[in-house]
């Protein structure tokens, strides 16, 4: 048997194991509490994987060893780094209260503290990275397929989303992670054995080093200017400030059993995270030296793969690559088809029925997906997709996300002229000074607004307190998330 066919049962049989979750899973998805937040029930090690594996997308795969293999650890400040210090925030800062709040969507957040339009602000972000972020991973599936077998770029890309979309519609959250499990546990197998492989091919890390630029593994600038300064500061915060209001990540946090769940399993996928997402990088590094002048450095992991595995070896290693691509896709269009049903659809028809809510939710999977599916077949690049996804969060809506959540003072003036005035920072930074982070200097603007019109604004529009879905105020106290392993489980 050839080692495309070979690869093609592999892949078969993964797909046809995926598909087979999301029918054993749509069992449990009865309600839309089932469908998007797993009837709030995760235990943390489900919850801890799902977490890893929702972030660990075939972007990092490919587009990380990509950005490593052409400018080392630099390259890479964005994602893994920016991307586990998002979810260790996220346990810190975030977990207990959103917990608390027991809201389904961020923009329910959003809404309850600012009102609609801020919520709507809120809802447009989440939709339009999610969308430039599964357009990423769908691209990373065709790269895998092109880069592996005679299949198009357009094939494989279009062939992977059928798959993508159909599990998710069905089982949703429990679907989800399930598959995360599974998924996560395949790419760690994966990444392990072909690092050790292509070491042991190529002479260990000691025949490696000597040929490394002296700025390989260098962490700050190369130069001392305050463009260099000011791009650097933006690819910390452009996943890693961000993505704190990543509808993906608060389902995880809502889906968990108890707030203490939710904060651990934020700590361990954080930790956990960082080290997977070493291993890519670290063989996009060996590529630059085993396999330079690479037409497309984010092929570099497939060719390795081809070059220094057997046959059966890389099907199961393209199964790791597509369970990353696959247990990121899925979650992002879960975001989205979330935020669709429960914060679009009630501006489209009054206090809808949880029966026209669920459909809408299943519905809007494969909807959202076509959208990402056009994104992806007209930008093929898979890591400058990924990070220029979150432009419109950094630059307009997570000062107000932040400060509504941490600021009593927080009002509604405050955090849409905050909104404002990051867009129009954002835009005019980008005709007139092209050269410099549009997304970042709109990300200052916002701030000092805020800080400038909320106290201005107090008596006019005085803020609204944080309450839960049932009109609860909430216990502002021990939000700080201080590790525990104490899980019990809380009322929900």
């Amino acid at each position: 048997m050839s080692s495309e066919a070979v690869i093609f049962l592999g892949v078969a049989l993964y797909m046809s194991i995926m598909l087979g979750v999301g029918i054993y899973a749509s069992r449990q998805a009865h309600t839309v509490t089932d469908f998007m937040i797993a009837g709030r029930g995760m235990p943390i090690w489900l919850c801890s994987v799902s977490v890893m594996a929702t972030w660990f997308g075939g972007a990092m795969m490919l587009g990380g060893a990509g950005a490593a293999y052409a400018d080392g650890m630099l390259g890479v400040i964005e994602d893994p780094w920016g991307g586990a210090l998002a979810l260790l925030l996220v346990g810190m800062f975030f977990a207990r209260m959103f917990r608390r709040l027991r809201v389904l969507t961020v923009a329910d957040f959003m809404e309850q503290r600012f009102g609609k339009v801020a919520s709507l602000g809120l809802v447009l972000s989440i939709l339009f990275s999610n969308t430039a972020w599964v357009g990423a991973l769908l691209v990373a599936f065709g790269v895998v397929f092109e880069s592996l077998t005679n299949i198009s770029l357009e094939q494989g890309i279009v062939g992977g989303a059928i798959v993508i979309f159909a599990y998710t519609a069905l089982g949703g959250m429990w679907a989800v992670a399930i598959t995360d499990f599974i998924q996560m546990l395949i790419i760690v197998i994966g990444l392990v054995v072909l690092l050790v492989v292509v070491l042991a091919d190529v002479g260990g890390w000691s025949a490696i080093a000597p040929q490394l630029d002296a700025n390989t593994f260098r962490m700050l600038p190369l130069e001392n200017t305050m463009e260099q300064w000011l791009n650097y500061l933006r690819a910390w915060m452009i996943i890693g400030l961000v993505d704190l209001s990543a509808q993906s990540l608060f389902q995880r946090v809502a889906a968990a059993e108890s707030e203490r769940v939710a904060q651990n399993s934020f700590y361990i996928g954080s930790f956990g995270y960082l080290a997977c997402g070493l291993i890519p990088v670290f063989l996009g590094i060996i590529g630059s030296v085993t396999m330079p002048d690479l037409a497309s450095t984010e092929t570099v992991i497939p060719l390795m793969a081809i070059e220094h595995l057997h046959p059966v070896a890389v099907a199961i290693f393209v199964g790791a690559m597509l369970a990353a691509i696959m247990s990121s896709a899925d979650s992002a269009l879960l975001a989205s088809a979330s935020v669709l049903s429960k914060n679009v659809l009630p501006l489209i028809k009054r206090d809808p029925s949880p029966r026209l809510t669920l459909l809408v939710a299943r519905w809007a999977i494969p909807v959202c997906g076509v959208f990402a599916l056009v994104t992806a077949m007209q930008i093929q690049l898979v890591f400058d997709l990924m990070v220029d996804a979150n432009i419109l969060g950094l630059a307009a809506i997570i000062v107000p996300f932040i400060m509504g959540l941490w600021w009593k003072k927080a009002n509604r003036s405050g955090a849409l002229s905050a909104m404002a005035a990051g867009i129009v920072a954002w835009l005019t930074t980008l005709l007139t000074a092209p050269t410099l982070p549009a997304d970042f200097i709109g990300l200052g603007a916002s701030f000092i607004t805020m800080l400038i019109v909320t106290p201005l604004t107090q008596k006019i529009d005085p803020p609204r307190g944080l309450h839960d879905v049932d009109g609860n105020p909430i216990e502002l106290t021990d939000r700080f998330g201080g590790w525990s392993g104490d899980t019990d489980k809380i009322v929900t």
